[in-house]
């Protein structure tokens, strides 16, 4: 089989296989905790009401929702998707500034596929979304990294790598951000560094790729302006998805930007996939309307508040003193860093082996600054017995270990 590899396009170079799917093939078949993934709780999906929704769809709409559909999505969906955005502080102005799509990561890749060009200079956050990365990275991109804290995207320093960008001629197209319970990290964005973004985007002239599947898990009051409704100048490409909010198999995407923009993402997303499935659509059109959404997003909060909570105080009990991690106010996951230069993709093995413990190596979350002391852990899909454990093999393995390494510091 190796000899077909001559076939391939010199695109492929540029591919890299997805870190969560080849730890799914390293934990098959194995009795392992895995911290790895980031699957929503299936307790959250409610079965029973989309069962209901899904036949009386069948039945009530007929051949509309098993027929071709616009490539921008059905336009029914499409208007109550709008009206439920704007009921949550999204500013859509128009019904012709949404489109809708197979999935964000098809979003992403659209957005990549339309706007990048290679050798184009993208920003990005670190640590930040791995798929989005590579969706960037297959398109040619040239990646800049800003570092983010607890409160989000360190948008001082982005503003003096603009400098420093603008003296070597550079000019940035796009800045990907997840502001609201951030992908790796929890991390949220706080106002002020969502205004400053906004201003400095108008004033360097570039795109923000707003990424926001998570905003709906805020375990904390925090108040904050999606980045979308502090723009006035269409800057801000919004994307999100209902993976979170209902189930990762509807395979629902949007993404919210001008129409020009729009009209630019639905001809290059004809020729990858002619539209988004219709009884998707139409499904999670009624099940907005019948408020199934909002109460799944209730249920699912409780549930990942309370699994937050466990995470936090295993990391209290089984790592301190090994490591660093950052205490997410919303979202899926929390960021490890290790107190010694340990390379964690390179443990992955004997975590999963010896330890019976998987997690994703942070590596791929640094497109840039490529740090190896660190590791992203999920909450949200195990039990919270089994978060426990997972965590205290890992304190095993990095006790185990950290004394054979050098400190991070060490000359």
């Amino acid at each position: 089989m190796e000899g077909f590899r001559r076939f391939a396009s010199s695109r492929t170079s540029l591919f890299r296989a997805s870190e969560i799917r080849e730890i799914l093939k390293l934990t098959e078949g194995k009795e392992v905790i895995s911290l790895a993934g980031g699957l929503p709780d299936p307790r959250v999906f409610p079965k029973e009401e989309l069962a209901e929704i899904a036949r009386q769809v069948i039945a009530e709409y007929g051949d509309m929702s098993l027929q071709y559909s616009p490539t921008m999505g059905v336009t029914a969906f499409r208007m109550e998707l709008a009206s439920y955005l704007r009921s949550k502080g999204i500013a859509v102005r128009e019904d012709d500034e949404i489109i809708v799509t197979t999935g964000s990561q098809e979003a992403l890749f659209i957005i990549a596929r339309t706007l990048i060009d290679p050798g184009d200079t993208i920003i990005v956050e670190e640590p930040t979304y791995l798929a989005a990365v590579n969706a960037f990275r297959e398109h040619g991109a040239a990646f800049e990294a800003v570092p983010l804290d607890s409160h989000g995207m360190r948008t001082d320093i982005l503003e003096d790598k603009l400098k420093e960008l603008k003296k070597e001629g550079k000019t940035p197209k796009l800045l990907y951000t997840v502001p609201t319970s951030q992908n790796p990290s929890g991390a949220t964005m706080t106002q002020e560094r969502r205004k400053h973004l906004v201003e400095l985007a108008e004033q360097y002239d570039f795109l923000i790729v707003e990424d926001d599947p998570y905003s709906y898990f805020l375990f904390e009051d925090v108040y904050f302006d999606y980045i979308k409704t502090l723009d006035k100048n269409y800057r801000v490409i919004y994307v999100s998805t209902a993976s979170k909010i209902l189930a990762p198999g509807i395979r629902l995407g949007w993404i919210v930007a001008h129409k020009d923009l729009v009209r630019l993402f639905e001809v290059g997303k004809q020729s990858i996939d002619l539209h988004t499935p219709t009884l998707s659509q139409y499904i999670m059109m009624e099940a907005i309307k019948r408020g199934v959404v909002d109460r799944t997003i209730e249920v699912a909060r409780s549930i990942y508040r309370e699994k937050r909570d466990v995470m936090m105080e295993a990391l209290d009990t089984y790592l301190a003193g090994m490591a660093e991690w950052t205490r997410p106010l919303g979202g899926f996951f929390t960021m490890v860093t290790v107190k010694a230069n340990l390379d964690m993709k390179q443990l992955l093995e004997e975590a999963v082996n010896k330890y019976r413990v998987a997690y994703v190596p942070g590596e791929s979350f640094f497109p840039v600054s490529k740090k190896k002391n660190t590791m992203r852990l999920n909450f949200s899909y195990p039990p919270p017995e089994l978060i426990e454990e997972g965590v205290k093999r890992i304190g095993l393995l990095l006790r185990d270990r950290i004394g054979q390494a050098t400190p991070v510091n060490s000359p």
